[in-house]
């Protein structure tokens, strides 16, 4: 057997039904749609409509609560910051900023903030300005003797 010799089994692919194109054909004419009305016209898109039956998203309860106030933040863990250092993606003696690790490509965009976490080892004496931090990031930060500044706008918001 050769590629060019594989073929679809006999019947695997329907042809496409060609409408208005006499009675013989058995879709001349209305074409299928019926008669008059609306869905016999062009540009029809019923969506959710069930021919009368209660649609499924009415059959559905609704369920839980979606808070418009929530922030939504950048992650960062302490092995990225680490790895960043080491490569000189990040220059660990100046005050590291959200627009500094957008800029060094360690997150795609600040969103609502930088949430620093504590995964990983951290070696590197840095000074961080973020939103918020978990207390295990602000450990290992003081312990290679480095700072975390919390921004006083987003532990307000929070």
């Amino acid at each position: 057997m050769k590629l060019n010799d594989i073929r679809d089994n006999a019947g695997a692919r329907k042809g496409r039904m060609r409408v208005g194109r006499g009675i013989g054909s058995g879709k001349g004419k209305t074409c299928g749609r019926g008669v008059k009305g609306q869905t016999s016209r062009t540009g029809v898109a019923i969506n959710g409509f069930e021919g009368g039956q209660m649609p499924i998203y009415r059959r559905l309860p609704k369920r839980g609560f979606k808070n418009p106030f929530r922030r939504d933040y950048a992650e960062v863990n302490l092995d990225r910051l680490q790895k960043a250092v080491e490569t000189g993606k990040l220059d660990a003696a100046a005050t590291l900023t959200a627009d500094k690790l957008v800029a060094a490509g360690i997150i795609a965009n600040a969103k609502d903030g930088v949430r620093l976490l504590g995964r990983g080892e951290l070696s590197a004496r840095i000074t961080i300005e973020v939103a918020g931090a978990t207390a295990a990031a602000v450990a290992a930060v003081e312990k290679a003797g480095g700072s975390v500044v919390v921004l006083a706008s987003a532990a307000k918001a929070e």
